[in-house]
Order: structure tokens, then C-alpha cells, then sequence
């Protein structure tokens, strides 16, 4: 399956870090599917030298940043100002289907299976039980989709600091799928 990938974001080397480890845990359990890791400007060039020996694919984006700036300050969490980058997965269009996966994520057994799920494919937000978690989710590379993700965060911002889920919720998934069904 060439043409399926897991997908995670580094948008500096804290976050760097922990996509090795992601990277390096799905090796570890035998993926079938290839790895990419999408990065920001602020990754140093020796920890894209360890993201290109685990990850198939280390691709270079622009940071897309929420501008969210008070209720990030609210949670005392400046560092999701950038979560919009994630948006960058969408453009992915030589795969026909994606697993994201946030860089904090650590996989302990082979999750190929999750390519079974259709789009959008997700777990269920705790704190939010009418969106989903947008830390790994199914979905379908599509430049479309980005344009029009893109455009709706541009005219409708952030919501309570976790931008990605409600942008996605509200505007593509009216309907998702929990992975716990």
C-alpha cells in the first residue's frame, strides 16, 4: 500500500522529538503503510536529519497559525496557536488515504487496520462528546479540501483554543465516525 501513509507535524524540535518517537514506534511494529512527518521552518536542520532516516517522507510547510492569541494564554497554551499547520496534511494528494497522528502520540502494537476506516474516521473528544480528537483521525488527501478548510479558518478563527476539531467538525464532518464503534 504505496499509497497510504501515517501522517504526524513538527513544527520545532520539541515537537521534532516526539514525532521520532512516533516514527520510530510504528517501525518498530512492523507498518506496512510509509511514514511521513510534516515539518516547520523552526526544525533544526540535525533533527530533520533524524526525521529523514525514520520517515519515509519529511516535507517542509508553512506554519498556519490560529492568531487565537487570548485564549491561548486562557489555557497557558501558546504552543496550539500553530495547530492550523495540521490543515497541511490535506495536500498530501499522492495518497489516497491518511492516518494522522499527533507527534505526542506513541503507538503500542500495529494499527495498519485503522486504513480499514472510512473518512473521517476519529475518536471522540473527552471534553467536547459532540466532536472528535483530532490527535488521529482517517482521512482522504484532497486539495479541495484544503482550500476550503483553509478558507473557513481564515473567516471563522479558533474555537476555546482546539481549532482543528471544530474547524473540521463543523464545516467537513457534520458526520464522523467514532473508532471506538
Amino acid at each position: 500500500f504505496a499509497d497510504q501513509a501515517f501522517v504526524t507535524l513538527a513544527t520545532n524540535d520539541n515537537y521534532a522529538k516526539g514525532a521520532m518517537v512516533l516514527g520510530k514506534s510504528l517501525r518498530n511494529h512492523k507498518t506496512s503503510k510509509n511514514l511521513v512527518v510534516l515539518i516547520g521552518p523552526h526544525v533544526s536542520e540535525p533533527s530533520r536529519a533524524v526525521l529523514r532516516r525514520i520517515y519515509d517522507e519529511v516535507r517542509l510547510v508553512d506554519v498556519l497559525d490560529s492568531g487565537d492569541t487570548a485564549h491561548l494564554a486562557m489555557m497557558k497554551r501558546p504552543d496550539l496557536g500553530v495547530t492550523f499547520t495540521k490543515l497541511n496534511c490535506w495536500t498530501l494528494t499522492h495518497y489516497s488515504k491518511c492516518v494522522f497522528m499527533d507527534a505526542d502520540t506513541l503507538v503500542v502494537s500495529n494499527i495498519d487496520e485503522l486504513f480499514d476506516r472510512e473518512e473521517l474516521s476519529a475518536a471522540p473528544d473527552p471534553g467536547w462528546p459532540d466532536c472528535f480528537n483530532s490527535g488521529v483521525f482517517v482521512f482522504r488527501p484532497s486539495n479541495e479540501t484544503y482550500g476550503k478548510l483553509l478558507q473557513h479558518c481564515t473567516e471563522h478563527g479558533s474555537f476555546d483554543g482546539s481549532p482543528l476539531f471544530h474547524v473540521i467538525f463543523i464545516f467537513i464532518c457534520k458526520q464522523w465516525l467514532s473508532l471506538w464503534a
